[in-house]
């Protein structure tokens, strides 16, 4: 991958991110008005405009992981959760206090140290040795072990605690992850080689690509719907920060199952990641306290 399109993919990554930021503070928006008007969000403009804007985001963010190393790419996306938290705060009036505005920075700070000491992905360079990782019995187990939690979160846990436990939607959103970066890498080769001519491989490659965006098309659509269903109940800030952060970890033990990084992790990069894990958990405890704590600069009266 050359030093050009790794500025470009930067570049990339850096406005998708701030697109990204707008996507929940819009379609919330959105959300508010139809509910103020008694109707469906499906006929307000403001919610289709973030809907489009996750569209562009999503086109910009596959771009970027197709053009630049995802250890580059995934820890600018703490750029859209602070433009959110500001975009918030003149749309929704959602203004965070001062503990919810440090959670948020200990979030973004906490996910960019966790990802500066994350395993750094190898190179795969052609469909074949994609498929190959991908059937891999590790990486099998891993994703087995993913869709039983979905279907789990999604069959029984939504239903009944979606509506008070912004957790539930954020832990399926996220998820979904160890679906859509690595479904998004791997497109870009398997369309090099489904679409670049006959390479002996009796087509094996345009099934590799019509299955990837296949899984990425279905991922997309259930993250939208549950996104959609958390903004209605929760706030954009608080569930932005939080899903930016759950998010951010599964795609790291997503990849480092599928790329086989674990084996190259040093003592001072655990370390590192277990800092970073540290300060994101202190982070998403500050922005749920925030949510029910009142702070005050008043000096107390005495008796």
């Amino acid at each position: 991958m050359s030093s050009e399109s790794s500025v470009v993919g930067v570049g990339v990554a850096v406005l998708s991110s701030f697109i990204n930021g707008s996507t929940f503070v819009l379609q919330k928006k959105g959300i508010v008005r139809a509910r103020e008007r008694g109707g469906s969000y499906l006929a307000d403009i403001v919610w289709w405009s973030g809907t489009l804007a996750l569209i562009v985001g999503q086109i910009g963010n596959f771009v970027a992981y197709n053009t630049a190393p995802a250890i580059l790419v995934t820890p600018l996306g703490a750029l859209g959760v602070l433009f959110g938290a500001i975009l918030a705060s003149f749309l929704l009036q959602e203004h965070l206090n001062i503990l919810g505005k440090l959670g948020c920075m200990l979030c973004c700070c906490g996910s960019v140290a966790l990802i500066i000491h994350s395993p750094k992905s190898e190179n795969v360079t052609s469909a074949a040795e994609l498929e190959e990782r991908l059937m891999d019995p590790v990486f099998l187990v891993y994703i087995t072990l993913v869709v039983f939690l979905l279907v789990l979160l999604i069959g029984w846990l939504a239903p009944a605690y979606g509506g008070s436990n912004m957790m539930v939607y954020v832990g399926i959103c996220s998820l979904l992850g160890s679906f859509t970066v690595p479904s998004s890498k791997g497109l870009g080769l398997a369309a090099q080689d489904a679409f670049g001519g006959d390479d002996g491989t009796g087509g094996r490659p345009l099934y590799l690509f019509l299955a990837l965006l296949a899984t990425l098309i279905v991922s997309i659509l259930i993250q939208f719907t549950f996104i959609n269903r958390a903004l209605e109940s929760f706030s954009s800030n608080m569930f932005e920060a939080v899903y930016y952060v759950s998010f951010t970890a599964s795609v790291i033990v997503a990849c480092a199952i599928l790329f086989r990084e674990w084996t190259e992790v040093s003592a001072v990069d655990c370390l590192g990641m277990l800092c970073g894990l540290t300060t994101v958990a202190v982070g998403v405890v500050l922005l749920r306290i925030s949510q029910e704590a009142l702070l005050t600069w008043n000096k107390a009266k005495s008796d």
